[in-house]
């Protein structure tokens, strides 16, 4: 709630005034008697000892019209974003072989959990490095044998994040396996279907590419570049496309690949056995030649994380190169609430008028 003119405001200081001259003007005499003393001695009557509240109404009407004079509105602050963002595909391995385990903050977590949990502080922030994606289009695509899109592209991020929790190792002894180019195949399919979509809409609202963006979220949404964010352990063993081909599909669509190897010469797994919970050793299959060729056919880079520090390290490199910018116009809508002041002002004033001439009038 706010004043358009604050300095009316400054009139409520004459009200105490006001009573002042009032009251003093209620007690002269306006006819003279040689003695009062028989009249003191008499009840005063309800009416008289009443009759102060003619006072109050008129101050608290006086009081209602000068706060009504000066303009109290209410403000709702409304905001519109115009975003030139990119579109981000997390393609993440989901096989039998993310089951090895790391160090995450003093845990013992399978490296599907750490990618989930890496992944989240890079889209939503980490309140350090991180400041999260907020202006970009995120879609979720995961594979083992075969590649699912498990949700797509959004700006609304807590959606994401919920089926990124939700996201198991593969169960299955006949869906486990590494489908690299079938999962890299969808993610270029599903931002190349989310590009044309986008120019389809401007298209029918009437905007060209040289357009200012000036139009709510998503029709203002332009996408700066195309990414895909590949996160595995290991190698191409499954599938209709060859990662190398995908690669190239990829890279005629304008679309970048950054290719990410979780390993370690050192991995293990725990298993149940007849004799108790045992440590196996995990053989490193991640084919890094491979993972290299296709970042650089599309102008990404590849990067092996033996460990969390050098998973976080690679995924802030990759949000520092990737960056969105976002304009937020701010405006402020108003409602005038002086008519509800005024009319209670002009009911104080009525009823201080009605009352002074019947219940409390005088005479003379």
């Amino acid at each position: 709630m706010e004043f358009q003119a604050k300095w009316v405001l400054l009139l409520l200081l004459l009200l105490p005034l006001l009573a002042f001259f009032q009251i003093r003007k209620r007690g002269s005499a306006a006819v003279r008697f040689s003695s009062l003393a028989n009249m003191r001695q008499a009840t005063p009557s309800w009416r008289l000892r009443f009759r102060p509240l003619l006072v109050l109404l008129r101050q608290l009407g006086l009081a209602c019209l000068i706060v009504a004079l000066a303009r109290p509105r209410l403000g709702t602050v409304l905001s519109e974003i115009s975003t030139e963002g990119i579109a981000i595909e997390a393609v993440i391995d989901r096989s039998s072989s993310m089951q090895a385990e790391m160090a995450f903050e003093g845990q013992k977590l399978n490296r599907l959990e750490v990618v989930k949990r890496v992944l989240g502080d890079f889209v939503k922030g980490d309140k350090k490095k991180l400041r999260g994606r907020a202006g970009d289009l995120i879609g979720l695509v995961t594979f083992a044998r075969y590649a699912d899109t498990v949700c797509p592209l959004v700006l609304s991020h807590d959606v994401l994040l919920e089926f990124m929790k939700q996201t198991q190792l593969v169960t299955v002894q006949s869906e486990d396996g590494t489908a690299i180019g079938d999962a890299l195949a969808l993610a270029a399919a599903r931002l190349r279907k989310a590009e044309e979509e986008i120019l389809r809409r401007r298209q029918q609202l009437g905007l060209s590419e040289d357009d200012s963006a000036g139009e709510a979220v998503p029709d203002a949404f332009r996408i700066k570049s195309k990414v895909i964010i590949l996160l595995t352990d290991g190698r191409n063993n499954v599938g209709d496309y060859h990662p190398q081909a995908a690669a190239e599909l990829a890279k005629k669509w304008g679309i970048k690949i950054y290719t990410i190897g979780i390993g370690s010469s050192q991995s293990f797994r725990t298993v149940d056995t007849i004799l108790g919970r045992m440590k196996m050793p995990v053989r490193d299959e991640l084919d890094e030649g491979l993972l290299k060729s296709i970042a650089d056919v599309t102008g990404g880079f590849y990067s092996r994380a033996d460990d969390v520090l050098s998973l976080r390290s690679i995924v802030q490199r990759i949000n520092d190169l990737e960056k969105s910018e976002v304009t937020m116009v701010q405006y402020t809508q108003y409602s005038e609430r002086f008519a509800h002041l005024a009319l209670a002002a002009l009911v104080c004033l009525l009823l201080e008028i009605m009352a002074s001439c019947t219940l409390f009038r005088k005479i003379p």
